[in-house]
């Protein structure tokens, strides 16, 4: 919460914006939350509106948001040389859903020298087309800003110097920047443990924890059913009939991958069908992967409550993944986890439209946005009032912070396993 705060206060400074006067404060408010929980949803285009030192500002937000305060905390005091306490080793543990303390400081070692290789890889990729369009020193700029954004899944763009809320529509057939922006996402969005697996047994999938195993199976189930899907149901018609089969391809991939909460586009989403809009609200509420810089209620989570589906669908006691068991308190924390964005997703899109007098899939497709930490809209977010501004305001903080996370904060308690109740069985289904 300081780091939103103190992001919005610097946003209000005269030099932050391009008119010299400073943003309002629930404007910057709202920008910095955006900033910080890696969202993606803007109130004014982040090109023309934010001065450069506006825009720096968002990318440091977006910096710490994506790795995490705690993250960002521990390893400036690793390069500063400080001692870490149990207590820090232990709240990073919980940040980077680590399975034990030992080793932590070297896993943010790690954490910290991949993020700056892969952010530095992807600029160095982007560079080149970015620097032949805007020059030299705007490109390279560009080239950072777009991957650091990309990498913390934040979905952040500077092309409205092209059009208004643009996003990278104007690169639809740009293979280079498409590849780019695609890889920075998935790689952010698959967790630190992960790529630690991916370091530690290359291609060796077999070796690789359960979770990593699941997190690779299920990211790319989610990224091939619906790139599917947009390609023969959604780009092969309308508006889209006359791309050629590479760029068809391209834009059903990305619009595949930047669902999980990056918040780029390269086609116009309001063209889309309601299908489409719905295909993408289902893989905003899922998002990324647990430990990652990406949100959403997480790719575990849904892979959890299908194994667990199976298992009662197969009569099996116990779900289960790669010749593992799932625990039972695993699936209840998913099972909860699903229902508490499913009430606050409902919710904040029937009060939005309410307020508003706005289409419900339009507003359920902003609040999917928000709680899943995306940034797509269909443009309504402008002109929002300010009651439906805080309310996307809480779900971006909601979603990024972790549906669990808040609840054991406000509920502190004992979570020993004992009932006071008897057991008696009820009827579901």
């Amino acid at each position: 919460m300081l780091v939103i705060f103190a992001g919005a206060l610097l946003l209000t400074l005269p030099i932050a914006t391009t008119d010299g006067h400073g943003a309002l404060f629930t404007d910057a408010l709202f920008t910095s939350t955006s900033a910080v929980c890696v969202t993606g949803l803007v109130l004014h285009d982040t090109a023309t509106y934010w001065a450069p030192f506006g825009q720096f500002i968002i990318m440091l937000l977006i910096q710490i948001g994506g790795m995490g305060v705690v993250t960002v905390a521990v390893a400036i005091a690793v390069v500063s040389g400080r001692k870490i306490g149990l207590m820090q080793r232990s709240t990073m543990q919980e940040a980077i859903a680590a399975p034990q303390v030992g080793g932590i400081v070297r896993l943010t070692e790690f954490i910290l020298k991949m993020t700056i290789t892969i952010e530095g890889l992807g600029a160095a990729v982007m560079a080149p087309v970015f620097c032949r369009e805007f020059g030299f020193l705007k490109g390279i700029w560009y080239a950072v800003f777009h991957s650091v954004s990309a990498f913390c899944n934040a979905g952040f763009d500077l092309m409205g110097v092209r059009a208004a809320f643009s996003s990278l529509t104007t690169y639809a057939g740009q293979p280079v920047i498409n590849l780019a922006i695609m890889f920075l996402i998935v790689f952010g969005g698959i967790g630190f443990l992960t790529w630690e697996d991916i370091t530690v047994h290359g291609l060796h999938f077999k070796k690789y924890r359960m979770q990593s195993k699941v997190i690779l199976s299920v990211t790319g189930v989610l990224i091939l059913i619906p790139a599917v899907y947009f390609y023969f149901c959604e780009f092969s018609k309308g508006a889209w009939a006359d791309f050629s089969v590479p760029e068809k391809v391209l834009a059903s991939m990305f619009q595949s991958v930047t669902p999980r909460t990056a918040g780029f586009n390269t086609v116009e989403l309001t063209a889309l069908t309601e299908a489409g809009q719905m295909m993408m609200i289902i893989l905003m509420l899922i998002g990324g992967s647990p430990g990652s810089t990406a949100g959403g209620m997480k790719t575990t989570t849904a892979a959890v409550l299908f194994a667990s589906a199976i298992a009662v669908f197969r009569q099996k006691e116990e779900a289960h993944f790669f010749g593992r068991r799932v625990p039972e308190d695993t699936i209840k924390n998913a099972a909860t986890i699903l229902l508490m964005y499913l009430v606050l997703f409902l919710t904040g899109g029937i009060v939005i439209s309410s307020i508003e007098g706005l289409p419900i899939l339009t507003c359920l497709f902003e609040t999917a946005s928000a709680i899943g930490t995306v940034g797509l809209s269909l443009g309504i977010t402008p002109g929002l009032s300010l009651i439906s501004r805080l309310i996307l305001i809480l779900l971006m903080f909601f979603g990024r912070v972790g549906g669990l996370t808040l609840v054991f904060a406000a509920l502190p308690g004992v979570h020993k396993n004992v009932s006071r109740f008897p057991k008696e069985k009820i009827t579901v289904g």
